[in-house]
């Protein structure tokens, strides 16, 4: 990498990836801005609500994106973040990645909410919970999922103790939130050191305090917020204002993104097919329909099945 390469393809709702051979680091970049509308336009957030999903939403894009591909649609890795809480104001906090398509949908108690200030902290809007984070790999079919308190001020600073722990991969993440009116746009760098210098090998002697990864999480840290969510900052120009000294930066334009809601008529009774008869009697109104509400998108459904 020789310098800043302006490129619109890597502007909005895109991932940006990138290595730094040197350092046996890896990172991604990502900045959200009309796809965030959208997914945010199924529900009335309000603003702690509205800022929370959008956080959500950019790492679960940064942690996602680092899934490998399936050669095929029914063989897509997919990524689902999930905060479960008792006693919160928020209850639930789920979003996913699947090949590009991002989706996410928080439940809370808006009474409560409004009792709280402007910025209420990530223990206030949750009380005691965990996150989890779970792997469904295209490569092997298999699927894996890391639990970790739900502890931290942020939800970024959660996913960098669950990689700590869960998958012994030092990470830094850095995300910004800037919404206006009905507009918002957030951003995210989330950066990695692969201590054998090699993507899938084992990691046999993990170290925080490595100088690689110290040199390269000083760096990645000097972030600041507005870099994230300037539009006139092009990724490409974010990742070489941080890394312009290194020998050698590898950039990779990644997946567009896309909101992913994937609820259907079809999809719909497909599960429902799945319960028994005496079961979906239960569930039919007075007309002989099943209806369903779809969290995600705010859909509503009438399933004849």
């Amino acid at each position: 990498m020789t310098g800043p390469v302006p490129d619109d393809e890597t502007g909005f709702d895109q991932v940006l990836a990138f290595t730094i051979p040197d350092m046996h680091a890896r990172g991604r970049a990502v900045r959200l801005g009309p796809l965030l509308d959208e997914i945010l336009s199924a529900h009335a957030y309000p603003p702690a609500i509205r800022n929370l999903l959008a956080e959500a939403l950019v790492i679960c894009a940064l942690i996602g994106s680092l899934l490998k591909e399936g050669a095929d649609e029914d063989s897509q890795g997919q990524l689902t973040m999930q905060v479960q809480a008792e006693g919160g104001i928020v209850d639930l906090l789920v979003c996913d990645y699947r090949s590009g398509e991002l989706r996410g949908y928080v439940r809370h108690d808006a009474e409560r909410l409004s009792m709280l200030g402007a910025n209420p902290s990530l223990y206030a809007l949750f009380g005691q919970g965990y996150l989890a984070i779970t792997f469904d790999l295209a490569s092997s079919g298999q699927r894996y999922q890391g639990i970790v308190p739900l502890e931290g001020d942020t939800l970024a600073a959660c996913c960098q103790d669950y990689f700590a722990q869960s998958e012994q991969v030092p990470t830094l993440l850095r995300i910004g939130v800037r919404c206006a009116g009905d507009r918002c746009v957030a951003g995210g760098l989330l950066v990695q050191h692969l201590a054998e210098g090699e993507e899938g090998r084992m990691r046999l002697h993990v170290r925080m305090d490595h100088p690689e990864w110290e040199h390269v999480a000083t760096l990645a840290g000097s972030t600041r917020h507005d870099e994230l969510v300037d539009p006139a900052l092009s990724l490409e120009a974010l990742v070489w204002r941080l890394f312009h000294d290194e020998r050698e930066v590898r950039v990779q334009g990644g997946v567009r993104l896309a909101r992913g809601c994937r609820c259907s008529v079809e999809h719909y009774e497909q599960v429902l097919a799945k319960f028994p008869e005496e079961d979906r009697v239960d569930m039919r109104d007075d007309d002989g329909l099943i209806g369903i509400d779809c969290a995600f998108c705010s859909k509503q459904f009438a399933i004849a099945l």
